[in-house]
């Protein structure tokens, strides 16, 4: 099966629209294409189990865990809200991506 192209990139200001972390923004820190995942900062906070080692002391440490692609959108430049993401091509040929509730281009 083909890989989807994502259109979120990492570095990306992106808002939570759906699950229990509906409404939050965050910054995307990894990207995961195979899973169709991303990794966004402060979202989707888990607590894991840590044994003791002889480097680290054990206890809870809370991680930040994948969060689908589908249930994130990409934060408009201009207002902040969630915007779905287009592709235009200037005129030296490059193709850039745009938010399509401000036509603003994506950095």
């Amino acid at each position: 099966m083909a890989q989807a192209k994502l259109k979120i990139k990492k570095g990306d200001q992106v808002v939570v629209i759906t699950g229990k972390d509906k409404g939050k923004t965050g910054e995307v820190t990894q990207v995961m294409p195979a899973e169709n995942r991303v990794i966004v900062s402060g979202i989707n906070i888990m607590t894991k189990h840590a044994k003791p080692t002889q480097f680290s002391a054990g206890g809870l440490q809370k991680i930040e865990a994948p969060i689908h692609v589908s249930n994130v959108a990409l934060a408009d430049p201009k207002s902040g809200k969630p915007t779905k993401v287009g592709m235009k091509k200037l005129d030296d040929g490059k193709k850039v991506r745009i938010a399509k509730k401000s036509g603003e281009t994506i950095a």
